[in-house]
């Protein structure tokens, strides 16, 4: 019998053995069922070996195959690959493309009823009723309208019974439809919008890429405003034109998937993407997952996540904001989907755009050494134009004791209110108060088993974790020392802000807009359109707001604290304020009405803030640059991160130690620590961080395989590795 060598979606070091049954026809990249211990567990077929392998050995055989189509050749290379670099068991990627296996069984189906144009012989107002749903739908003929049991009942507010009596006389007859339909197919030939000469530059050498063909890496480099969007729209409908089987994944930070985004390519394709983020439900997800695996989604748009959907022939890749953080996994398999899409298109023989108004200095330096092929859009279309930047120095121009704005900011929001437009007020602290602090023994209220501070939230009266997810009902005393009303909030959050402007501003409509006050994307679409429909007079959020949002009537963006980003050891402090500041700043303007950003700074001296004021961001990337290059930092150098945590710090300490000894030698190689972790206690466990650096030419992935290979670890230790790290923490 064949032998099937399989990978199951388990924390496996490599794929097991089995026989094949006779009759069962099985190829690589084939998804089946086989026993690992008592139960059968989904796998992979990793190659089909010939019967001398079973020869002698006492092998399971599989128990059954499904009928999707088989994983494809360009996706297995692409997740042994992602295995290797996050120094990763195999199965644990398997895993990430199989999220909703229940999309490898064909779609559900439910029953419908429709008429069939034959009147019951016995007529009741019941079941006139039934008749008048059907004739009074607006959407399609009465015919061919296809409505559930349930939903009859209830529109027509009669029994199930009398449904089931109609369809018994023969006035409705039952259909079976897919609980999933697919979805409709994007049409690149309706027009799209008109380009400007930077626009069609640029889309013109994408399709000629697209035409020629091969692998190929964008950098499209666009100031915010500068539309983008409309230039990969350009590429998008040029590989549906080249090849009809083609499928396009959009990568977007996971906020930015609002209604307004889908809406722009329903206009453009005349169909809706297929979505994928981790806000759908499992059906919704089920649908998006088979559809891409039979190449039915042409168009899918989706988080950092859908990179690893299998899709049947994916040609083109765009990551959007290609800068953001949130592309970047820290928890499990930790990975950047950014490198990753890069090398998912790689390995697909396709296309990759990375979009941004702020490209990380890594993509920059690729563009500078011809990697990616750089296209600019310097300037916004029509009469809208970037907005000044001013920088508030609080050193000459404090906010009044108690107060968090300074007097500039208050005058422009006071005059932007009287002129009839909009104002962004952005604050990267949620809640009230982001420290609570006993007046009476000094105690900083922390998460138990940990070392973090809990958030003051006065809306909804509770002190908040934002790390563990803890959450406490505010103390009337002091857990410490049981002082009665000695609680006090310590720092401004937004909410604190948004009190201080309806001081300020009492007859403004004013809304909050973070993670806590918009939960779920109905409640970002809801504040998003109000916002753009100017029922909001002040909005005020953290960096959810500054995630591609267009606001016609914003023209003042006020930066509350633009120094917060700047603390802490993290080498992409500065790089990562920039961007963020910029995209904020960039809200502004973008319509008619010129734009103006205050931002607020007790270090105007910074050369991020500088580089900000005087709109000097390739400048600003320089010295980045050259900072990172005389450190062999990346993109010059290569960094990897690895934490250990423990219930007991003695515990730590002695594996840390351990762990440190079995560090292999490595030329150019240099091991930090063990040392505590910025966060020392998480949930209970104490944790320590190695930090390792080496040259770029230096396979790191490889050098953390055989370092961890080395490790016998108790029980109770854990530990994880983070190739390229962007946390710290």
């Amino acid at each position: 019998m064949a032998v099937a060598r399989i990978l199951f979606t388990l924390p496996l070091p490599e794929p097991f053995d089995y026989t094949v049954p006779e009759g069962m026809g099985l190829e690589p990249g084939a998804y089946v069922a086989a026993p690992v211990g008592p139960y059968d567990r989904l796998g992979m077929v990793v190659e089909v070996l010939g019967d001398e392998v079973s020869s002698g050995r006492k092998l399971k055989p599989v128990t059954a195959v499904y009928e999707a189509p088989p994983m494809g050749a360009p996706m297995r290379e692409f997740l042994a690959w992602v295995a290797r670099y996050t120094v990763t068991h195999p199965g644990q990627v398997l895993a990430m493309a199989l999220r909703a296996r229940d999309g490898l069984l064909p779609s559900p189906v439910e029953t419908r009823y429709r008429l069939t144009g034959t009147l019951p012989e016995r007529m009741t107002p019941a079941r006139q009723k039934v008749l008048d749903v059907y004739r009074n739908c607006p959407e399609m003929s009465g015919n061919d309208h296809l409505l559930a049991a349930a939903d009859i009942a209830a529109a027509a507010n009669v029994s199930s019974g009398v449904v089931k009596g109609m369809v018994e006389a023969g006035a409705l007859e039952p259909v079976e439809i897919d609980s999933d339909p697919p979805f409709a197919i994007p049409d690149p030939d309706l027009p799209g919008a008109s380009l400007t000469g930077e626009q069609a530059t640029a889309a013109v050498e994408l399709r000629a890429a697209i035409q020629q063909g091969g692998f190929s890496a964008f950098l499209l480099d666009g100031v915010t405003g500068s539309g983008k969007t409309e230039v990969y729209f350009e590429a998008i409908a040029e590989t549906l034109r080249s090849d009809p089987e083609a499928q396009i994944l959009v990568l977007l930070p996971e906020i930015a998937l609002t209604q307004a985004i889908l809406a722009r390519f329903q206009a453009r394709f005349g169909a809706a993407p297929a979505p994928w983020h981790s806000g759908m439900n499992p059906k919704d997800r089920r649908r998006t997952w088979r559809e891409a695996v039979h190449g039915r989604a042409r168009i899918v748009i989706g988080a950092r996540s859908a990179l690893f959907l299998p899709y049947r022939k994916l040609r083109l890749i765009i990551v959007d904001e290609e800068h953001d953080t949130s592309f970047k996994q820290e928890d499990g398999v930790t990975y950047h989907a950014r490198d990753l899409a890069v090398m998912r298109a790689k390995t697909e023989g396709g296309q990759v755009i990375l979009a941004s108004a702020t490209p990380a200095l890594e993509t920059a330096v690729n563009a500078e050494a011809g990697r990616y092929v750089r296209l600019r859009l310097s300037a916004r279309p029509g009469a809208s134009r970037l907005p000044d930047i001013e920088l508030v120095d609080l050193r000459k121009a404090p906010p009044e004791k108690g107060k968090w704005l300074s007097p500039v900011l208050e005058r422009a929001l006071i005059q932007t209110l009287a002129n009839g437009e909009q104002s962004l007020l952005f604050l990267n602290r949620r809640g009230y108060a982001p420290l609570v602090i006993c007046k009476a023994c000094g105690e900083r209220l922390k998460t138990p088993g940990t070392e973090n501070w809990l958030t003051e939230h006065r809306y909804s009266g509770r002190l908040v974790c934002h790390v563990t997810g803890y959450s406490i009902p505010k103390p009337a005393k002091c857990p410490h020392c049981g002082a009665a009303d000695s609680l006090m909030g310590v720092g401004p959050g937004v909410e604190r802000v948004a009190e201080e402007v309806r001081v300020l501003l009492p007859n403004a409509r004013i809304e909050i807009f973070s993670s806590d006050t918009a939960q779920g994307g109905d409640a970002v679409r809801s504040l998003v359109e109000r916002m753009e429909q100017g029922e909001i007079d002040v909005m005020i959020g953290t960096q959810i707001v500054a995630k591609g949002h267009n606001f016609p009537n914003l023209t003042l963006v006020g930066v509350v604290d633009a120094d917060s980003g700047l603390k802490g050891g993290d080498l992409r402090a500065g790089e990562r304020t920039y961007q963020l500041l910029s995209q904020v700043a960039g809200r502004a303007g973008r319509a008619e009405r010129p734009g103006r950003a205050l931002v607020q700074t007790y270090a105007p001296d910074n050369p991020a803030m500088e580089a900000l004021a005087a709109n000097d961001r390739d400048g600003f990337l320089q010295i980045e640059q050259d900072v990172r290059a005389e450190l062999v930092l990346p993109p010059f150098g290569r960094l990897a991160a690895m934490i250990l945590s423990a219930p007991s710090a003695e515990l730590v300490d002695k594996i840390a130690l351990e762990i440190a000894a079995a560090a292999p030698n490595g030329e150019g190689i240099e091991v930090f620590g063990p040392a505590p972790a910025p966060i020392t206690v998480l949930r209970g466990r104490h944790r320590r961080r190695f930090l390792i650096k080496s040259p770029r030419i230096v396979d790191l992935s490889a050098y953390m395989t055989a370092w961890t290979a080395r490790l016998k670890l108790p029980a109770q230790v854990r530990i994880s590795v983070d190739i390229d790290p962007y946390s710290f923490l």
